[in-house]
């Protein structure tokens, strides 16, 4: 069965001054690349909005693809959005993979290599870094929605560690975060 995919969309995007999910890269939207590459091995996808939610929704090309599900507050940080993603999580899901917008640089082969793992928890690394997408079985799912909003998605990781897959990749994309203008211009010049 495929894993449910959740792709947090909802920051403010303050340090790069206009939404990270419309930012184009290869002829696609940040989030259109990621709804692309996550319907290809998840169902459903799953978007989280908040700020500029109508603006980011009204210029998606795959919304059709996509559940679109809103953070009410978005100001409150990573975690309030990942629990809104896994509420919306079909109960019939056993796995989620779920990845913040402004990493667009993942291969397609990465994200099919993490879906196909079954571990716990699965994180693909580059020279020794944890990036995304994360893959998470139902049972982390639900630890995680059990979280205070004051504590992290790495509280319940870390109760897992020895249960968890740190998948070398072999693709330096999982750590490719795209938080200003600066780190837009370099990927853009970027060898892919």
């Amino acid at each position: 069965m495929s894993p449910a995919g959740v792709i947090l969309a909802a920051g403010a995007s303050s340090r790069m001054g206009t939404p990270k999910a419309l930012l184009e890269y290869e002829g696609e939207t940040f989030l259109d690349r990621w709804i692309r590459l996550f319907a290809s091995v998840c169902d459903p996808v799953i978007v989280v909005l908040g700020f500029d939610a109508e603006r980011i929704r009204s210029r998606i090309r795959r919304a059709a693809e996509t559940n679109f599900a809103l953070n009410p507050d978005p100001a409150r940080g990573m975690l309030s959005s990942l629990q809104t993603g896994l509420r919306n999580v079909p109960a019939y899901s056993e796995r989620v993979l779920f990845t913040l917008v402004d990493h667009p640089k993942v291969s397609a082969s990465t994200i099919a290599a993490v879906a196909a793992d079954s571990a716990q928890v699965v994180i693909p690394v580059y020279d020794g870094e944890r990036g995304h997408p994360v893959s998470i079985s139902r049972q982390i799912m639900e630890e995680m929605l059990q979280l205070r909003l004051e504590a992290s998605p790495k509280d319940v990781m870390h109760r897992h560690k020895h249960e968890t897959h740190f998948l070398n990749a072999g693709d330096p994309g999982v750590l490719a975060d795209i938080d200003d203008p600066e780190s837009y211009a370099a990927l853009l010049v970027s060898p892919r």
